[in-house]
C-alpha cells in the first residue's frame, strides 16, 4: 500500500470517525434530515458549495475546456453557479418560510398526497444517478493511486460513504462539508498557484478567439438548450433545497446560497483555466478526463499532490453524501411514511437510515454498470427536472392557478417528452421541449382544478 493511498484512507476514515461522533445528535427526523434547521453562516455556505461541487466540476470542466475551449464548459461551472445564485435570489427565502422537510412536502401542501408521491418518485432517480456518478469517480481516484482494481476501489468508496451518511444524516453531512469544502478550496488554489508560476494565466491572453467562444460551432438555440439544463435543474434540485431548508433563517438561506454560488464559480474557474491552456503544458492527445490529475502529478510536489487528491476526494464525498441523503429522505418521508401514520421519531430515524443504505447500495450497482461519470451526471441533471420546476413555481406563486390535475400533467408530460425525445427520437432540444410540454400541460389543465385534502401534517 503506497503513501498516497494511505493518506487518502486516513482522510476518509477521519470523515467516518466524525460522522460516528455525531451519530447521537439527531433525535428527530427533522434533526436527521435538516440538522434541526440550525445551520449558521459557515456551515450553510460550505454545505451548499461542497454539495454541488462534485468530481465532474474538477475533472469534467478541465477536460471539456481542453477539448472544446470555453464552449465546452458553459454547463459547469457557469450554468450550475448561475442556478445556485438564482435559487438564492428568488426561491431560498420563500421555500424556507414554508416549513418544509423535503421539496415534495411543497407539492403535498399545494396539490395533495398523490402529487407528493409522484414528485418524490420522479426526483429519486436524479439523486441515484448523481450518487452513482460520484461513487464511480471515487473508485477511479482510488484505483489510479493504488494497486486496487476498479471493482475493489468502487466497493470501498461506496461502503465508507453509505456508512457515514446513514449514521450522521444532515448534521454529519454539513460538518464534513465544511471540512471537505476547505480542503477542496485549498487544493484547487494550490493548482492555481502552480499554474500561475508556470505562466499559465499569461497563456490565456494569447489563446485564439475560437478557444474563448462561448457558443463554439453550435447555434444559439443549441447553446440555450445545453445551458438551461444545469441552471433550471439546480433551482429544482432537492440536494440544494434541503440545505436551504436546514439554515437557521430565511435571510441566511438567501445570502448563504448566493455566496455559495459565487464561491462555486470562483473555484470552478481554476480547472477551466487549466484546461484551456493544457495543450501548451501537456501537449495534444491527452485523455481529457486525465488533464487535471496529470497536470497535478507532473507539477506538484508529493505533499501538494496528496493535498490535491484530498481536494478531489472532498468534492466527491460531499456530493455523494448529499445525494444519498436526499434519495433516502424522499423515499422514507414522502413515499413510505404517508402509508404508516403515527410513527414515533425513533422509527422515522430508522426508516430514513435504512432508506439511505438501500439507495446507497443501488447507486453502487449503477456505478459498477455505468461506462462514464459524465454520462451519469448529464442524465441526473435533466431527468424530470423541468416538470418539477414548473410545478414548484406555480406552487409558490400561483396559488389560484391549477391544482392536482395541472401538477400531474406537468410532471408526466415533462418526463414522457424528455424520455421519448432523448432516447427514442433524438430531439435536437429534448430539455427545452420537455419544459415547454410541462408548462403547456399545466396551463391546459388549470380548468380542472379542485380542492384537495392534506392527508398528513408536515413534520416541520
Amino acid at each position: 500500500m503506497n503513501l498516497i493511498l494511505v493518506c487518502i484512507l486516513i482522510y476518509i476514515l477521519a470523515n467516518l470517525a466524525l460522522a460516528m461522533a455525531l451519530a447521537r445528535k439527531p433525535k428527530t427526523e427533522s434533526d436527521y434530515l435538516l440538522a434541526g434547521r440550525s445551520l449558521g453562516p459557515w456551515l450553510a455556505t460550505f454545505s451548499v458549495f461542497a454539495t454541488w461541487f462534485g468530481a465532474e466540476t474538477c475533472i469534467g470542466a478541465s477536460g471539456e475546456a481542453y477539448k472544446h475551449g470555453l464552449s465546452g464548459v458553459i454547463t459547469d461551472p457557469f450554468g450550475y453557479a448561475l442556478g445556485i445564485v438564482l435559487l438564492g435570489v428568488f426561491f431560498a427565502a420563500t421555500l424556507w418560510k414554508r416549513g418544509l422537510v423535503t421539496m415534495a412536502d411543497l407539492f403535498r401542501k399545494r396539490y395533495g398526497i398523490g402529487v407528493e408521491r409522484l414528485a418524490a418518485i420522479v426526483m429519486i432517480p436524479t439523486s441515484l444517478l448523481w450518487a452513482a456518478a460520484q461513487i464511480r469517480a471515487f473508485g477511479q481516484v482510488l484505483a489510479s493511486t493504488s494497486e486496487l482494481g476498479i471493482f475493489a476501489a468502487i466497493t470501498l468508496a461506496a461502503g465508507v460513504v453509505i456508512m457515514y451518511t446513514a449514521i450522521g444524516g444532515m448534521w454529519a453531512d454539513a460538518i464534513t462539508d465544511l471540512l471537505q469544502g476547505i480542503v477542496l478550496i485549498i487544493g484547487v488554489f494550490a493548482l492555481a498557484v502552480v499554474l500561475a508560476m508556470k505562466g499559465g494565466f499569461a497563456d490565456l491572453a494569447s489563446l485564439p478567439a475560437e478557444r474563448l467562444s462561448i457558443q463554439g460551432d453550435r447555434s444559439w438555440l443549441q447553446t440555450i438548450e445545453i445551458f438551461s439544463v444545469p441552471v433550471l435543474s439546480s433551482i429544482a434540485a432537492q440536494e440544494l433545497i434541503s440545505r436551504v431548508l436546514a439554515m437557521r433563517s430565511p435571510q441566511l438561506a438567501r445570502s448563504a446560497t448566493i455566496t455559495a454560488g459565487l464561491v462555486y464559480l470562483m473555484v470552478g474557474l481554476v480547472p477551466v483555466a487549466l484546461g484551456l491552456v493544457a495543450v501548451q503544458h501537456l501537449g495534444t492527445g491527452v485523455d481529457p478526463e486525465q488533464v487535471l490529475s496529470r497536470f497535478a502529478k507532473e507539477n506538484l510536489s508529493l505533499p501538494f499532490y496528496i493535498l490535491f487528491l484530498g481536494a478531489l476526494v472532498s468534492a466527491i464525498l460531499s456530493t455523494l453524501s448529499g445525494a444519498l441523503l436526499v434519495a433516502g429522505s424522499l423515499a422514507a418521508h414522502n413515499v413510505i411514511m404517508p402509508l404508516k401514520p403515527n410513527l414515533t421519531e425513533a422509527t422515522k430515524l430508522r426508516l430514513n437510515r435504512s432508506a439511505v443504505v438501500f439507495f446507497g447500495v443501488l447507486s453502487y450497482l449503477i456505478a459498477l454498470s455505468s461506462e462514464s461519470v459524465y454520462s451519469l451526471v448529464q442524465e441526473s441533471a435533466a431527468f424530470g427536472s423541468s416538470g418539477i420546476l414548473v410545478a414548484m413555481i406555480f406552487a409558490l406563486w400561483g396559488e389560484r392557478l391549477g391544482g392536482a390535475a395541472s401538477a400531474y400533467g406537468a410532471l408526466i408530460a415533462s418526463l414522457t417528452v424528455y424520455v421519448i425525445g432523448n432516447y427514442f427520437y433524438e430531439f435536437e432540444y429534448p430539455y427545452l421541449t420537455s419544459l415547454a410540454a410541462a408548462l403547456l400541460a399545466y396551463v391546459l389543465l388549470i380548468p380542472f382544478k379542485r380542492n384537495h385534502t392534506v392527508g398528513r401534517v408536515s413534520a416541520a
